[in-house]
C-alpha cells in the first residue's frame, strides 16, 4: 500500500509526503513551487490516525503574492484563443488518467473513503473536462457561446462573455480533488487566473491537483501564474477571500463559512461569489412506493462517504402506513452496513470519519437528541480498532417532528441542524401534504427525495419541495455533472455549479457596432454642417 512516509512526533510534525506526490510539500506562487518548513499542518490518515499523509507550515503573507502572480498572468492567459486554453484542460485529463492510482490512493488515505469511492471521485476529475467543453444543444459551452443580433438596418448587435479576472476557489474535505477540479476548469476555460486554497484537512490531496494543473500549463506553454496553491487554514482563507485583489470567490463547504465570506464582500458588490454550502436533506417515503428501492436507497444516502457528503439523507419522512415495516428495515440494513479499513480487500461500504472530532459532534449530537425526546433507534458508538482509526457506527433517531429552528439538539430533537456524519432522523407523518410540509421545514435547501409511484404525487413533490436537485424514486445523495447542481436557502445563493459552473465563470458584455453615417438629429438638438468645418 502506498502512503505516508513519517510518522508523528510531538506538536509539530516532520515533514511528511505521501507517496502520490511528486514533490515535498509546498505552495505554488507564479510557477515556482515554495517548499514548506515542518509545522503544525497536518493531516493524517482517518484510519490510522498515527499516520501523517501530508506535513507543513502554512504561510498568510503568501496570499498575496499568489493573487499578484494571478494578476500577471492574467492578460496573456485571458487573451490566449478559447482552444488553447481548451488544450490545458485535455493535458491535464490525460494527466489525470495516466495517474488514476496514485490519485485513488491519496484520496483514500487522507479522506478515509473506502476505495470504491475514493476511485469514484478520482474518475470525475478528467470527466469534468468532457462535461465543460461539451458544445451538444445542451451543453454548457452554447450558454457562454458570443452571438450577434441585428439591432437596425446599419447596427448589429454582439454579445460575448468575459472573464472576471482572479478567483478565490476555496475547497472541502469531503470532496477534496473534485468539488475544486469543479470550479477550476470551467473558470481556466473562460480566461480566469486561480488562486486554490484547499481544505487544511485534505492539504495532500490539494496539491496534487495542483501538480495535475501545473503539469499541463507547462506542457502547453501557458504564462506562469495561471494557478496558485496556497495551503493554511482559517487565517490563510479569510485573507483569501477578503483581498482587494480577487475578482471572485468560489466556494464550497458549511453554511457557517460560507456566511463569513459573504459578510467580508459585503462592499465589493461586483465581486462574483458563488456559494454551495450545506444540507439538511429531506426523503419522502409514501406508502405506495417500492419498499425494497425505498430502503435501500435510503441507507445509501444516509450513510454513502460516512455521511460526509453535502447530499447525505438528512431527514426520513414516511407515511404512516408503512412506516413500521419501513422503519424496522431501515434499522436492518444499516446496522449490517459493513465499517472497515478503506483499503481492506474485502467489501466495505463505510470507512472512517475525517478526524476525532468529527466523530465526537456525531456522538454529542445524537445524544443531545436523545435528550430533547428523539428515540435513539440505532446508536451510533465509536468503534475501536487496533490502528485507532475515527471509526463509528451508522446511527438512526426517530423525531415527532421537524422544524426550521435554530434551536440546538438538546432542546429540540426536529431541529434544523447539519451533522456531518452518518446518522439520519426519522419522523412519521399521515399525508403528501404533511410530508411536503415537513419536507420543507429547514432553512436549507440544496437536495430532497421522494418514492411513491404515484405521478401526480412526485410532480405535486417536485413542484412544492424547495431545493436545487429535487429526485424521484431515488435518493438524494449522487448528482449527474450533466444537470447543475445547487441549492437555495443556507445551501446556496443561486450560483449552481455541475454542468451549469461556466455560467458563473464569466459575464456577458453587449457591444453595438454602426455601419452608418446618417445619425438622426434627436429633438431639441441642432447641428449646422458648417461647424464640422470651423476652425
Amino acid at each position: 500500500m502506498t502512503g505516508p512516509t513519517t510518522p508523528t512526533t510531538g506538536t509539530t510534525q516532520a515533514r511528511a509526503r505521501h507517496a502520490s506526490l511528486s514533490r515535498d510539500p509546498a505552495d505554488l506562487i507564479g510557477g515556482e513551487w515554495i517548499a514548506h518548513p515542518s509545522g503544525t499542518l497536518v493531516s493524517r490518515n482517518p484510519a490510522r490516525p498515527d499516520e501523517a499523509v501530508w506535513s507543513g507550515a502554512s504561510s498568510v503573507g503568501h496570499v498575496a503574492q499568489a493573487i499578484d502572480a494571478a494578476r500577471r498572468a492574467l492578460p496573456a492567459w485571458a487573451a490566449l484563443p478559447i482552444e488553447k486554453r481548451a488544450a490545458v484542460l485535455r493535458r491535464f485529463q490525460a494527466n489525470c488518467k495516466a495517474r488514476l492510482a496514485a490519485i485513488t490512493t491519496l484520496i483514500r488515505d487522507e479522506t478515509g473513503k473506502v476505495q470504491w469511492d475514493a476511485a469514484g471521485e478520482a474518475g470525475l476529475l478528467g470527466a469534468k473536462v468532457d462535461i465543460t467543453l461539451d458544445d451538444s444543444a445542451t451543453g454548457a459551452m452554447r450558454r457562454v457561446a458570443a452571438f450577434e443580433v441585428p439591432v437596425s438596418a446599419t447596427r448589429t448587435g454582439r454579445a460575448w462573455f468575459k472573464p472576471h479576472g482572479v478567483m478565490a476557489v476555496v475547497g472541502p474535505y469531503n470532496f477534496p480533488m473534485h468539488l475544486a477540479n469543479g470550479h477550476i476548469v470551467p473558470a481556466l476555460l473562460m480566461g480566469n487566473t486561480i488562486v486554490f486554497k484547499p481544505s487544511d484537512k485534505t492539504p495532500a490531496c490539494g496539491q496534487l491537483l495542483a501538480e495535475l494543473f501545473d503539469e499541463a500549463l507547462r506542457s502547453e506553454g501557458a504564462p506562469a501564474g495561471v494557478l496558485n496553491l496556497v495551503q493554511g487554514a482559517a487565517d490563510v482563507a479569510s485573507s483569501l477571500v477578503s483581498h482587494s485583489g480577487i475578482d471572485g470567490v468560489l466556494f464550497t463547504g458549511s453554511w457557517a463559512v460560507g456566511r463569513r465570506i459573504m459578510e467580508a464582500n459585503l462592499d465589493r458588490p461586483s465581486r462574483l461569489v458563488a456559494l454551495e454550502m450545506g444540507g439538511n436533506n429531506p426523503t419522502v417515503v409514501m406508502d405506495d412506493c417500492d419498499l425494497r428501492q425505498a430502503v435501500v436507497e435510503c441507507v445509501r444516502c444516509a450513510f454513502i462517504t460516512t455521511g460526509q457528503r453535502c447530499t447525505c439523507t438528512r431527514r426520513i419522512i414516511v407515511h404512516e402506513a408503512i412506516a413500521p415495516r419501513f422503519i424496522a428495515a431501515l434499522c436492518k440494513a444499516a446496522s449490517n452496513l459493513i465499517v472497515g479499513d478503506p483499503s481492506a480487500s474485502y467489501p466495505v461500504f463505510m470507512g472512517p470519519i475525517i478526524t476525532g472530532e468529527a466523530r465526537n459532534a456525531v456522538l454529542e449530537f445524537q445524544a443531545s437528541l436523545a435528550r430533547a425526546g428523539g428515540e435513539v433507534l440505532v446508536s451510533s458508538s465509536a468503534i475501536e480498532t487496533a490502528s485507532r482509526g475515527w471509526y463509528l457506527s451508522p446511527g438512526v433517531v426517530r423525531v415527532d417532528r421537524f422544524a426550521p429552528t435554530e434551536h440546538d439538539a438538546a432542546h429540540d430533537a426536529g431541529c434544523d441542524l447539519e451533522v456531518f456524519g452518518p446518522l439520519v432522523r426519522v419522523s412519521v407523518v399521515r399525508s403528501l401534504d404533511e410530508a411536503i410540509e415537513q419536507a420543507n421545514a429547514t432553512r436549507y435547501g440544496l437536495a430532497a427525495a421522494i418514492f411513491t409511484k404515484n405521478q401526480a404525487a412526485a410532480q405535486r413533490f417536485l413542484h412544492e419541495c424547495r431545493a436545487g436537485c429535487i429526485n424521484v424514486n431515488t435518493g438524494t445523495a449522487g448528482a449527474s455533472s450533466k444537470l447543475p447542481f445547487g441549492g437555495v436557502g443556507l445551501s446556496g445563493n443561486h450560483r449552481p455549479a455541475g454542468a451549469f459552473s461556466l455560467d458563473y465563470c464569466a459575464y456577458p458584455v453587449a457591444a453595438m457596432t454602426e455601419t452608418g453615417t446618417e445619425a438622426p438629429l434627436p429633438t431639441g438638438m441642432m447641428l449646422d454642417d458648417a461647424w464640422l468645418s470651423a476652425r
